[in-house]
């Protein structure tokens, strides 16, 4: 069997993000994408995400290479950018084996795991670029032909993360295809429909929705992220791996919301703990305060409380543009020094995908998962070659 591994891809201020699992089929799992245009062209300065995600990807009998789930945390083109371009939407049968000369092949989509944002209709918080349109349409295909048919043929599945609003009457749109609805609080270890006993998935986010105008306001697009504790293990069904908790843009409302809910009502902050944090919006202020970037901002200690339930050695990592003490907000400068100090306190590190190995030539950012949490990349060839002896991993945070 292989390792499992976390990858982050460097993709400006945006997300892009792949699990890898370390079953026999090497099931993965890509949550967001973004692949910026002039990418692959060096003289950009950019790193070739395509070709870094496309040599990571399996393929299947027919040279297709696919994704076993492909998850969009939140309908921004930051989020899904090249989603056109660079995924197979549609019916199976559609596929093109053989495309325009110097362009690769469409990745396969086996299952999709959306927000029920695929039901609403554009409105002031709901405005949807042309990837986010594909996204949407091929979503609604999917649950459409799971109405009609209710079983899934290949390439077809779907999951929906989250309840849609109810209407006047209770009902929901949710509420006809609830055998394919993960809802809050609901845990669940099916990838594609298969189990591998290697991972399992929390649903923090997004919150049901509101019919009050105001509340709406609250729960925007960004707000409507769905949030997710991944918690993948390195090996079937063993006892501790590594807990990656990502959460789109989710801003300062949602976090302190899951405060009060996971420490004041249940206080149970299990479902919020992790090794590995995506830091939300790409190293933005909105998450952690109500007010402006800048010396008189002050920090919410309850949105602040719900992204510091590390465990020892705990990573943050913000997927984001170098970051730097110039003002900027995303990625902001105030931000990262709060999420240094988090990960100071659980013996961790704080990572920029803009920034790494260095700011001029970023690669992707991957991390080994272990029994023990994630190894950190220059440690990753050390856990190897210790792993292989038989020997217990070096972890990062361990000194």
């Amino acid at each position: 069997m292989g390792k499992a591994t976390v990858t982050h891809f460097p993709v400006g201020n945006g997300d892009m993000t792949l699990i890898q699992l370390g079953d026999e089929r090497k099931t993965t799992i890509l949550i967001d994408m973004c692949i910026r245009q002039g990418c692959d062209k060096p003289e950009n300065g950019m790193c070739d995400v395509n070709e870094e995600l496309r040599k990571r990807l399996p393929v299947n009998a027919k040279g297709r290479p696919y994704v076993d789930v492909f998850m969009l945390t939140h309908p921004d083109q930051d989020h899904c950018n090249g989603a056109s371009e660079n995924l197979h939407l549609g019916p199976l049968a559609d596929y093109v084996d053989n495309p325009t000369e110097g362009k690769p092949k469409k990745i396969l989509v086996k299952e999709m795991w959306s927000s029920p944002l695929i039901f609403r209709r554009a409105s002031k918080n709901h405005t949807l670029c042309d990837d986010a349109c594909a996204i949407q349409a091929e979503a609604r295909r999917r649950v459409n032909l799971y109405k009609e048919r209710r079983y899934f043929a290949e390439g077809d599945r779907i999951r929906v993360i989250g309840e849609d609003v109810k209407d006047e009457n209770g009902k929901s749109k949710t509420d006809e295809i609830l055998e394919i609805v993960s809802r809050v609080d609901d845990r669940f270890t099916a990838v594609n429909g298969a189990e591998t006993g290697r991972i399992e998935m929390y649903v923090l986010a997004p919150l049901p929705p509101s019919d009050d105008e105001a509340e709406e306001d609250v729960l925007s697009k960004n707000n409507s992220s769905i949030i997710m504790r991944f918690w993948i293990k390195e090996y079937a069904y063993g006892a501790d791996g590594c807990k990656l908790l990502t959460g789109g843009d989710a801003e300062v409302e949602i976090w302190e919301r899951l405060r009060r809910k996971y420490e004041l009502e249940r206080q149970d902050q299990e479902p919020l703990q992790y090794d590995l944090l995506i830091a939300p919006h790409h190293c933005s202020w909105g998450v952690l305060s109500h007010d402006p970037a800048g010396t008189d901002s002050e920090v919410s200690p309850e949105a602040r409380w719900a992204l510091s339930q590390t465990r020892r050695g705990a990573i943050i990592v913000a997927s984001s543009d170098p970051i730097d003490d110039d003002g900027d907000d995303p990625p902001c400068y105030d931000a990262k020094l709060e999420y240094e100090d988090i990960a100071k306190d659980a013996q961790g590190e704080f990572y920029c995908t803009g920034e790494h190995p260095n700011r001029q030539k970023p690669q992707p950012l991957e991390f080994l998962v272990t029994s023990n949490g994630p190894v950190a990349p220059a440690r990753k060839a050390v856990a190897v070659t210790l792993a292989a002896a038989g020997a217990k991993p070096v972890l990062h945070g361990d000194g």
